[in-house]
């Protein structure tokens, strides 16, 4: 401890931000050093909201920082890429050197043991660090409550990851994305996963996998006094070992009754069962549909090529965040080079931004697989390396590919990162 209550941790002091800035007025608040164009874009991305008035952010190695620092006065915060560093532990030692003793440094590398985490944090001081492929989320998720707060902010609940999917306007394939998502993570990267789809009258994802419908989920919407674990799991149709749906097929003729809180009782119980809880939820004046998207951690807004699917996406973009939620969803162009379509640059302007995650226009493919009720992502190729990319967004961890046993990638996922998003093991 420091004569002023600060822990220090190897050779770096975890200072109170605000009075360090106070004091030094002409020192840089943020700067961040990185070795690639995704690195950056996901970094600026991911703190838009803690660090609104901007930060400098350089290309470069660890090596770059250091000889940079030398000659400008030391940062507040400063985020450094490691990736590729023979002896990273011995090149942090000689940046501990280089900066102020009363730095918050951020790291981002190319490892992702424990034993390597536990060493930079606990050994050398560092507050947090990240492996590639950084994502937005992820960024935001661990790097913002650090920048904006000077400390990490832990949710309140442990449990499963909660994903909606909603299309920005009909016909955009939305469903389709969900139940992609869904089989991923539950059959090839081996998470404990449900389906949940939340049109009960023309809701398709359980078609999609070929599962069944049931009563269950109008039970649980109309009496959440009967909702508990084992009612639930009773409820969910199994499409693998990991995967369940939970969907219903309601006369067109009966309304459904949704009971106030019910989708809160819902999620409680399906995230102390489930790591993720994928949401297949159109947007509609349904109180059902509200309280799922504002209950989620992250949304994914689904859009195709067309102006009016550009003028939906704007509005459902200014929705209100939900609170766990980051700035913005994530956005996922679909059917890119749809016949008739807007082109990538008109979309953009349009929007005002890019799109996260863009999936090539494959009728034949998502056509063919839906009909047999068979995922489209088993297929190698354009479709699948967009929904594997989006996977990455929505998860921020490192999921499998088809060809990797599953028990493979649970263990190089840090246990910290493993209790944060409740994965079992």
């Amino acid at each position: 401890m420091t004569p002023d209550g600060d822990m220090i941790l190897g050779d770096m002091i975890l200072a109170d931000p605000p009075a360090a800035e106070a004091k030094r007025p002409e020192r840089p608040r943020i700067v961040a050093f990185v070795g690639d164009q995704e690195t950056e874009a996901a970094l600026r991305d991911g703190l838009t909201e803690a660090a609104p008035q901007g930060f400098e952010i350089h290309r470069g190695t660890v090596r770059a920082a250091m000889a940079a620092l030398r000659k400008m006065p030391t940062p507040t915060v400063l985020i450094v890429d490691i990736s590729g560093e023979d002896q990273p532990l011995a090149t942090l030692g000689e940046l501990s050197d280089v900066v102020e003793p009363d730095v918050r440094v951020l790291v981002i590398g190319d490892r992702d043991d424990l034993n390597f985490y536990r060493q930079i944090t606990h050994g050398l001081g560092v507050l947090e660090y990240l492996y590639r492929p950084l994502m937005r989320d992820m960024v935001s998720r661990y790097f913002g409550p650090l920048i904006a707060h000077g400390a990490p902010v832990f949710e309140g609940v442990q449990g499963g990851r909660v994903v909606t999917v909603t299309g920005a306007r009909g016909g955009t394939g939305a469903s389709t994305i969900a139940a992609n998502l869904a089989w991923h993570f539950g059959v090839e990267a081996g998470r404990h996963t449900v389906l949940l789809d939340a049109d009960l009258h023309r809701g398709t994802a359980a078609m999609l996998l070929g599962a069944k419908t049931g009563p269950g989920l109008r039970t649980v919407l109309e009496a959440p006094d009967r909702i508990d674990e084992l009612f639930v799991e009773r409820a969910a149709q199994p499409v693998s070992k990991r995967l369940h749906v939970l969907a219903g097929e309601e006369k067109l003729t009966e309304s459904v009754t949704y009971t106030p809180n019910a989708a809160a009782r819902l999620l409680e119980a399906l995230r102390r069962r489930y790591n993720f809880v994928v949401i297949d939820v159109p947007w509609s004046a349904n109180p059902l549909h509200r309280d799922l998207l504002m209950m989620a951690h992250q949304r994914v807004l689904v859009m195709d090529p067309t102006l009016a699917s550009v003028r939906d996406t704007l509005r459902l973009m200014a929705l209100p965040n939900g609170p766990m939620q980051p700035r913005r969803g994530v956005l996922v162009l679909n059917r890119e080079n749809l016949r008739g379509g807007l082109n990538r640059r008109q979309l953009e302007e349009g929007l005002k931004m890019r799109p996260d995650v863009v999936i090539a226009d494959l009728p034949k493919l998502v056509g063919q697989a839906a009909n047999m009720g068979e995922p489209a992502i088993t297929a190698r190729g354009a479709f699948r390396d967009g929904m594997l990319l989006l996977a990455r967004e929505v998860a921020f961890v490192r999921l499998l590919d088809s060809g990797t046993p599953p028990n493979t990638a649970a263990k190089t996922i840090p246990g910290r990162l493993r209790r944060m998003l409740g994965l079992k093991s």
